[in-house]
C-alpha cells in the first residue's frame, strides 16, 4: 500500500528504546533481510556516535545522519543518504544548508520548532517536525502540527517526522499525561492536506474504525502526493509500527 510503503526509519539508538549500537544494528539487519515493506531500513545514526558505527562487522544498507556535533565528521565512507540538523536560534534554513554544504546526492532536513514561521526554504532542503518525546510540553498542539503540514503541502517541501509516533492511532499516555500522536492519524493528516482539507480533525481522531477506513479510501494519486511530502518517520521501535498495521488490516500478514 502506496501509504506505508518505506515509511519507517529505524531510530533505535535514541530514547526510549536507546539500543546498544550492536544490538540496533543487528535489528537493523533482521529487517532489511525479512525484506518488511514498511521499513526504509534507513539507520538514524547520531554523528558522535560514527566511530561506534564502523567498529562494527556489519553495516547498513543506508544511513540518517543525526548532527549532535558543532561540525560533521568525514562519512564519505558510508551510504548516507540524508542528514538532519536543527534549526538553531536565530539562523535560518538556508543558513544551515550553506554551512553544511552537504554533497550531491545526500539529502538535508532541518528540523524546525512547530510554531515556527519558515518564510525561505531552498529548492531540495526539506523540513523535519518533533511531534512529542520523553516531558508532555515536548508534544506541540494540533493547530501546530496541522499548520506545519498545511505550509509543506502549500509549498512542496517535503519533510521527516520524529518523536512520539510509536503507535499508528493518536491514544492518551497515563505516564505523561498526554495524547500521543499516531503515526496513521499523521499520514492521514498529510493527504486531507493534499487534497485542501484541514488536516487538524484527523490529527485529533481516537477512531480507529473511522481512521482505518479513511486509509482504505485515500486515491492512489493523493497517496504518492502524500508520501511525496512526508518521506518518513524515525521509530525507536520498527516492529510496533508493523504489528499495528497488520492488526488494523492496513497491510497483509506475513506469509
Amino acid at each position: 500500500m502506496t501509504l506505508f510503503t518505506a515509511l519507517v526509519d529505524d531510530a533505535g539508538l535514541f530514547p526510549p528504546t536507546s539500543l546498544h549500537m550492536s544490538e540496533a544494528l543487528a535489528r537493523n539487519r533482521r529487517g532489511v533481510e525479512e525484506d518488511v515493506e514498511v521499513l526504509t531500513h534507513r539507520f538514524l545514526c547520531p554523528a558522535s556516535r560514527l566511530d561506534r558505527l564502523r567498529a562494527e562487522d556489519w553495516q547498513p544498507r543506508r544511513i540518517g545522519l543525526i548532527k549532535d556535533t558543532p561540525e560533521l565528521p568525514p562519512f564519505d565512507d558510508l551510504p548516507v543518504d540524508f542528514v538532519e540538523a536543527r534549526l538553531p536560534a536565530e539562523r535560518t534554513v538556508e543558513d544551515v544548508a550553506r554551512e553544511l554544504d552537504l554533497p550531491s546526492g545526500i539529502r538535508l532536513f532541518v528540523e524546525v520548532p512547530p510554531g515556527k514561521f519558515v518564510p525561505d526554504v531552498p529548492a531540495g532542503v526539506g523540513l523535519k517536525i518533533r511531534c512529542g518525546g520523553e516531558a508532555a510540553d515536548a508534544f506541540p498542539p494540533v493547530e501546530q502540527v496541522a499548520a506545519f503540514i498545511r505550509f509543506c503541502a502549500e509549498n512542496d517541501i517535503p519533510f521527516k517526522a520524529t518523536a512520539g509516533l510509536h503507535h499508528a492511532v493518536r491514544h492518551f499516555d497515563p505516564t505523561l499525561g498526554v495524547d500521543r500522536y499516531g503515526f496513521l492519524n499523521l499520514v492521514l493528516a498529510v493527504c486531507e492536506a493534499v487534497a485542501g482539507r484541514d488536516p487538524a480533525p484527523v490529527l485529533r481522531s481516537t477512531d480507529v474504525g473511522q481512521l482505518v477506513q479513511l486509509a482504505r479510501n485515500v486515491p492512489e494519486e493523493t497517496a504518492k502526493r502524500a508520501r511525496h511530502l512526508l518521506v518518513s518517520y524515525g521509530s525507536c521501535s520498527t516492529g510496533t509500527p508493523v504489528d499495528d498495521l497488520r492488526a488494523l488490516g492496513l497491510i497483509e500478514e506475513e506469509a
